[in-house]
C-alpha cells in the first residue's frame, strides 16, 4: 500500500509539474517574443520605449513598454512568479518521491559507487546548493557584463559537473541531479533577482522617485539566461522516457551536445523575433543531434558463440528483472511492474525483445541501479540470444 501511495503521489505532482512548468515556460517564451517585436510607438508616449498590437482569441490588443516605468504606477500590476515558483516546489517535491525515497533504485548504483541511500540525498542536495552559488557568483564577477564569456563559463563548470556526478549516481540520477540544478538556478534568478528588482523599482516609484535603471537590466539579463536553459531542462524532464540517451557511457557528452543544439535553436527564435532570419543555427542544432543520435547508435551484436537457448535467458530474467517487471512485483518500492513491463511469459517476453535489448545490453540501465546483481556476462548472454534471433523454443 505504501508503494501505491507513492505512486499516486508521483503521478499528481508530475502533473502539477507538467502544469506549471507550461505556465512559467510559455509565459518567458511569450515576454522574450515581446520584446523582441516591439516598434516604436505611433504616438509619442512619455517613457514609452515600444509598443506592439496583437490579436489573439477574438480580440484586439495594444502593449506598451516603459524603457523604466510609467509616471504613476497602476492600481492594479499582475507579477509573473507563481508559475516559477511552483514549478520549483512541484519539480523538488517530485525529486524527493520519486528519487529520494527510492534512492536506492533511482539515485543509487553500486557498480558506479557504492554509497548509502543517505548520502545520496546529501550530495543531491548539496550539488544543487553548490550549483546555485557558483552560478551566482559568476554572475555577480567581472564577466556580469560578457554575456558570451559568462555563457561559455557556466556551460564548462556544468559539463564538468556532470562528468562528476557520473563517477557518484546512477546513469538516470545523473540527468534528473542535472536537471534539479539547473531548475534551482532558474527560479533563484526570479526570485533572488527579478523580482527583487521589481520591488525595488516600484518602491521608488511610490517614494516619488525615478527607479534605478539597473534593476531592469540585470532582471532582463538573467530572464535571458532562463530562456536558453529552458530548451536543455526540458529534455532532461523527458529524457527518463529514453535510455538511450543517459545510459550512454558517454552520458555526460550527449548531455553537452544536447545543450549546445538547444542553445543554438532558441537563438534562432530570438534572432528571429527579431526579424533576422540565420538558418545556420537551427540546421547546426540539427546536425549536432544527429551527431548525437550516430554517437549513441547500438553496435551490431556478434552473432557467434555457443547456441543460447530461451531457457537460458528467462533464468537470467526470472533472476534479475521480475522481481519488480511482474504482475506483482516483489521489489520494496514498486506497487505496480514500472511501465506496466511484465516479464513472465515466453510470450510477452518475445515482444519486447528490442525494448530488453536497448535497456538491458545497450544502455544497461535495467534494472535500476542494479539492485538485482545482474552480470556483465548475463548480459552478454541476453545480447547474444537476441543476435540469434531471440528465439523463445
Amino acid at each position: 500500500m505504501e508503494a501505491y501511495l507513492l505512486d499516486w503521489a508521483s503521478l499528481l505532482v508530475r502533473w502539477l509539474h507538467l502544469i506549471t512548468a507550461i505556465a512559467w515556460i510559455g509565459t518567458s517564451f511569450y515576454f522574450v517574443w515581446l520584446d523582441n517585436h516591439l516598434e516604436p510607438p505611433n504616438l509619442p508616449l512619455k517613457g514609452v520605449s515600444g509598443e506592439i498590437w496583437s490579436v489573439h482569441g477574438g480580440g484586439f490588443y495594444n502593449k506598451h513598454k516603459y524603457l523604466v516605468a510609467p509616471d504613476q504606477l497602476p492600481e492594479k500590476l499582475h507579477w509573473f512568479k507563481w508559475e516559477a515558483y511552483w514549478t520549483w516546489i512541484s519539480g523538488f517535491s517530485l525529486l524527493v518521491i520519486t528519487y529520494y525515497a527510492r534512492a536506492e533504485s533511482m539515485l543509487i548504483d553500486r557498480s558506479v559507487a557504492d554509497i548509502t541511500p543517505a548520502a545520496a540525498i546529501g550530495i543531491s542536495i548539496g550539488m544543487i546548493l553548490l550549483a546555485q552559488i557558483v552560478y551566482e557568483g559568476l554572475c555577480r564577477s567581472s564577466l556580469c557584463n560578457k554575456d558570451g564569456l559568462l555563457g561559455l563559463a557556466g556551460f564548462i563548470l556544468l559539463v564538468a559537473a556532470t562528468a562528476a556526478l557520473g563517477h557518484v549516481f546512477g546513469a538516470r540520477g545523473v540527468y534528473i541531479q542535472v536537471g534539479a540544478m539547473l531548475g534551482t538556478i532558474m527560479v533563484a534568478n526570479v526570485a533572488m533577482v527579478i523580482i527583487p528588482g521589481q520591488r525595488k523599482m516600484v518602491a521608488s516609484m511610490l517614494r516619488g522617485e525615478t527607479p534605478d535603471p539597473i534593476h531592469g537590466i540585470r532582471g532582463k539579463q538573467r530572464s535571458m539566461h532562463n530562456n536558453y536553459m529552458t530548451l536543455p531542462v526540458v529534455f532532461i524532464m523527458i529524457s527518463g522516457h529514453y535510455p538511450m540517451t543517459y545510459g550512454h557511457e558517454n552520458a555526460w557528452l550527449v548531455l553537452a551536445l544536447v545543450f549546445i543544439a538547444g542553445a543554438l535553436i532558441r537563438h534562432f527564435f530570438n534572432l528571429r523575433h527579431k526579424g533576422r532570419t540565420v538558418i545556420a543555427y537551427p540546421l547546426a542544432g540539427v546536425v549536432i543531434l544527429a551527431g548525437v543520435a550516430i554517437l549513441i547508435a547500438p553496435r551490431p551484436q556478434a552473432v557467434g558463440g555457443e547456441k543460447v537457448t530461451f531457457s537460458q535467458v528467462n533464468a537470467v530474467l526470472q533472476a534479475r528483472c521480475t522481481s519488480c517487471h511482474a504482475s506483482v512485483p516483489t521489489q520494496p518500492g514498486f506497487a505496480q511492474p514500472p511501465g506496466g513491463i511484465v516479464l513472465q511469459s515466453p510470450e510477452r517476453i518475445a515482444q519486447l525483445v528490442e525494448k530488453i535489448h536497448q535497456q538491458v545490453v545497450v544502455s544497461r540501465v535495467m534494472p535500476p541501479g542494479n539492485l538485482t546483481g545482474i552480470t556483465d556476462d548475463e548480459r552478454a548472454l541476453i545480447g547474444r540470444w537476441i543476435a540469434q534471433g531471440a528465439p523463445t523454443q
